[in-house]
C-alpha cells in the first residue's frame, strides 16, 4: 500500500511542478546579436556545449557563413566557417554550422553550378578544432548533374557518425519516354567517424521542390519530416523512419489534402525525445494559411490530432521543441492586421494550448526569412531576420532572443 501512495504522492508532485497550458508563459528578453550588417539565413543547432547560432554576411560580393556560441554572459565572438563569391542564396535553403555530439563542427552551404537552372551543390566540410581550420569541401550526392541539391538536414549518427538529408534535383528534368522523370526526390547519405561515406541513397522520389527537411533520431533510429508530393499536386508533410538499414515508404503525418500546383516554400520541424517526437508544418485551408502540431508516442510510426497553433492565420515558418514533460513549445508566423509576428505557445498531447506569447513583430518577406527556436535545459532561445528599422528594405539584420521556461 506504501508503494502505490509514494507512486500517488510522486505523480502529484510532478503535476504541480509543471503549469498548466492555461497558467503557462514566458517573458522574452533581447539579447545583442553577434551578427553585423547585411546578416540573414538564421540557424540554432543545440549540442552538449549549447546553442550555436549560424548566419550568413554580405560584404560586397562576398558571402560568408559565419557562426557564434551561447554563453552565460552572451554570444562568443563570430567564427566565419566557409565564404564564397560563388554561393547559390535563398531565404528558405539556408546555409548552418552544427557541433556533433562528439565536438567536431560541421558546415553546410551551396555553389552555383548553372545560374540558368537554379543548379548549385551541396558542400560539406568540418573542424575538429573549434572552427580554427576546416575541411576541404566535399559533396555527399556523386550524380554529376548541375540541378539542385540542397535543403540539408544533420543528424547525429551513432558512434560519432553524421546523417545527412537533402533535396536532390537529378531526376528533375523531364523525358517523355521516362515516366520516372520530373520529380524533385529526397536522399540521404552517412559518413562514418573517419568521414568515410557509408551510405547513398533515395529515401523518396517525389517531394516538394523547395520545402525545408528536418530530420532527428528518436530511440527507434533516425527519423526525417518533409513535404510530400504527388502527381496530382497534393502536398502534405510525411515522414520515413529508417528501420534495418532501410527508409519506410512515405507516411503523411496528417491528410490535409493541400493541393497546390507550386511549391509552398514552407517546411517542418521535428523534436525527439526518447520515443517521443513532434512535428510542426503549415498548410492553407479555405484560402487561409494555417500553421499545426502533432504528436507521437512511438517514435514517429503513428501521430495524433494536429492542434492548431495560430489563432487568426499564419504565415508558417514553424519550429518546435520538446519539454521534460511530454508538452511541446512551438513556434510560428501569425498574419495579424496586415504585419506579422513570431509567436510560441505551449501545448500538449491532449491538445490543450497556452494563450500565445509575441517574441517580436518580423516581416513577412524574404528579409524575414525563417525564424529559428532552440531549447537548451531551461532556456529558449530565438534567431530571425528583419528589415532594420528606417534601414535599407532589402537588407536584414539577424536579431535574438532568448526565456526561461517556467
Amino acid at each position: 500500500m506504501r508503494y502505490i501512495l509514494a507512486f500517488v504522492l510522486a505523480v502529484a508532485t510532478a503535476a504541480c511542478g509543471a503549469p498548466s497550458p492555461a497558467e503557462w508563459t514566458v517573458d522574452v528578453e533581447s539579447m545583442e546579436s553577434p551578427a553585423g550588417a547585411h546578416s540573414s539565413e538564421p540557424q540554432l543547432a543545440v549540442s552538449d556545449r549549447g546553442v550555436l547560432l549560424s548566419w550568413i554576411e554580405h560584404s560586397g560580393d562576398t558571402v560568408a557563413l559565419k557562426f557564434a556560441e551561447r554563453t552565460s554572459s552572451g554570444w562568443t565572438q563570430p567564427i566565419t566557417a566557409a565564404s564564397g563569391n560563388d554561393w547559390f542564396l535563398s531565404y528558405a535553403d539556408v546555409p548552418s554550422v552544427m557541433r556533433k555530439t562528439n565536438g567536431t563542427l560541421v558546415a553546410q552551404w551551396l555553389r552555383n553550378t548553372d545560374v540558368k537552372v537554379e543548379g548549385y551543390d551541396l558542400l560539406l566540410s568540418y573542424s575538429t578544432d573549434d572552427g580554427k581550420t576546416w575541411a576541404t569541401p566535399f559533396t555527399p550526392h556523386h550524380d554529376g548533374t548541375r540541378f539542385q541539391h540542397g535543403f540539408a538536414s544533420f543528424m547525429n549518427l551513432p558512434d560519432d557518425g553524421l546523417g545527412v538529408v537533402w533535396l536532390d534535383g537529378r531526376n528533375s528534368e523531364y523525358f517523355d519516354n521516362d515516366p520516372a522523370s520530373g520529380t524533385m526526390t529526397l536522399r540521404y547519405a552517412a559518413f562514418d567517424a573517419q568521414w568515410k561515406q557509408t551510405v547513398d541513397t533515395e529515401i523518396d522520389h517525389n517531394v516538394c521542390e523547395c520545402c525545408s527537411t528536418a530530420a532527428a533520431v528518436t530511440a527507434e533510429g533516425p527519423l526525417v519530416v518533409y513535404r510530400n508530393h504527388t502527381d496530382k499536386e497534393i502536398r502534405d508533410i510525411a515522414t520515413s523512419r529508417l528501420v534495418n538499414g532501410k527508409w519506410t515508404p512515405e507516411a503523411l503525418v496528417h491528410n490535409d489534402n493541400w493541393e497546390l500546383y507550386a511549391c509552398p516554400v514552407n517546411g517542418p520541424a521535428v523534436a525527439t525525445q526518447g520515443q517521443q517526437a513532434a512535428v510542426a508544418w503549415f498548410t492553407v485551408k479555405n484560402d487561409l494559411g494555417q500553421a499545426y502540431a502533432a504528436f507521437s508516442s512511438d517514435g514517429g510510426k503513428t501521430w495524433g490530432t494536429p492542434i492548431r497553433l495560430d489563432d487568426a492565420g499564419s504565415l508558417g515558418r514553424v519550429d518546435i521543441e520538446l519539454l521534460d514533460d511530454g508538452s511541446a513549445v512551438a513556434s510560428w508566423v501569425e498574419y495579424r492586421k496586415e504585419s506579422s509576428e513570431l509567436r510560441l505557445r505551449l501545448i500538449n498531447q491532449e491538445g490543450a494550448r497556452s494563450t500565445p506569447v509575441t517574441v517580436s513583430p518580423v516581416g513577412g518577406g524574404r528579409a524575414a526569412g525563417f525564424p529559428r527556436m532552440a531549447r537548451d535545459g531551461d532556456e529558449l532561445v530565438f534567431a530571425w531576420s528583419a528589415t532594420p528599422a528606417g534601414g535599407n528594405p532589402d537588407a536584414s539584420q539577424v536579431y535574438t532572443a532568448r526565456a526561461d521556461l517556467p
